[in-house]
């Protein structure tokens, strides 16, 4: 995939330099959009679907209104009307069934689902969301999808026999909805495989269901892989060789222990770097979120530094994630004006 960030960049951008900022993908749910859904699953409270539907729009457009509010380059409507990552997506994919959640750690539980048949595409998944977002939206709108090879390896295969299978199979499907989405119009999709880095020895089986959902595609989708936790010294340098244009990663959280991984001067794509830490309430100070943003020039240069939160943010208090998108923003316009004055240079160093 080869895309140029620059129409990314808004008309009125003040800065010589250009930093790409975006979210991953989850925001905080309004308070009154969790009520409505509990009126949803209430037969005795009069709550239809044309309600439903009146209060998910209305939480899209205030969110992907927040978001350029914030100033970010590239938006979403924050997920509004997903839950779970793999849930949403397998709820709308033919073979698969739900039997009840499982425990995942704490009191945590998920809806882990069951493949029970050839799994296959039925309708469009992300469409309708995807053209409201930018049908409100004055930026340009990120699409995140869960990828297949999650899909597949956090669901039970009662069907393939085979997880490869499965993931191949799946990718498939992954294709023909990023073909769609293409046709409305979207031009940033973001596949989400948190899967990877914790089961490495698969890397090769990523990259081929990358090539399956790129097939196709026109030259000017940009394409970004998120990964978040693991060990991404296993998955480096294989990575170089996926169809991607952005690689996303989890590092605020780690202060930065892995950035070495990358700094190697054998990473190719554009780096997408986490500068915010999603797991806790902390609002991080302008200038540490600064700070954070020049390790990212470790490893690439300004022209190929995306900068994001860690992750999807949908956990944290909404005040809390807005404030952090807030000075992530401005920490990202505060650095670009230190390498449009030269005070710092392109790797980040302090002239």
């Amino acid at each position: 995939m080869t895309t140029d960030r620059e129409r990314f960049r808004p008309a009125d951008h003040p800065h010589d330099h250009f930093l790409l900022t975006t979210v991953v993908g989850s925001y905080p749910k309004p308070t009154w959009l969790n009520r409505a859904r509990d009126l949803r699953e209430d037969d005795a409270s009069g709550f239809d679907a044309d309600d439903w539907e009146e209060a998910v729009a209305d939480a899209s457009r205030l969110v992907t209104r927040e978001h350029e509010r914030a100033g970010l380059d590239a938006v979403c409507d924050g997920e509004m009307r997903r839950e779970e990552m793999v849930e949403f997506f397998a709820e709308r994919i033919e073979g698969y069934e739900f039997n009840g959640p499982v425990k995942v750690w704490g009191h945590n539980y998920f809806d882990k689902p069951s493949v029970v048949s050839e799994v296959s595409y039925d309708e469009p998944w992300l469409r309708e969301e995807y053209e409201f977002t930018a049908d409100v939206a004055e930026r340009p709108v990120k699409v995140p999808i869960t990828g297949p090879y999650t899909l597949a390896s956090w669901s039970f295969d009662e069907t393939y026999g085979s997880e490869e299978t499965l993931a191949y199979e799946l990718a498939d499907l992954v294709n023909e909805e990023v073909r769609g989405l293409v046709d409305a119009g979207a031009r940033y999709v973001q596949i989400d495989e948190p899967a990877l880095a914790t089961t490495p020895d698969d890397h090769a089986v990523v990259g081929e269901c990358l090539e399956r959902i790129v097939d196709g595609l026109p030259d000017d989708v940009r394409l970004g892989l998120h990964v978040c936790y693991g060990d991404y010294s296993r998955i480096h340098p294989e990575l170089n060789d996926y169809p991607i244009d952005e690689f996303d990663v989890e590092l605020a959280n780690g202060d930065y222990e892995q950035i070495d991984v990358f700094a190697d001067g054998a990473f190719e794509p554009d780096l997408g770097l986490g500068v915010v830490d999603v797991h806790t309430t902390d609002v991080e100070p302008v200038a540490e979120i600064e700070a954070n943003i020049r390790e990212g020039l470790r490893v690439v240069p300004p022209e190929k530094l995306t900068v994001s939160p860690d992750c999807g943010v949908k956990l944290l208090p909404r005040d809390v994630a807005r404030r952090k998108v807030e000075n992530m923003v401005r920490a990202a316009r505060n650095v670009e004006a230190d390498l449009d004055s030269g005070a710092i240079d392109a790797d980040g160093r302090t002239r």
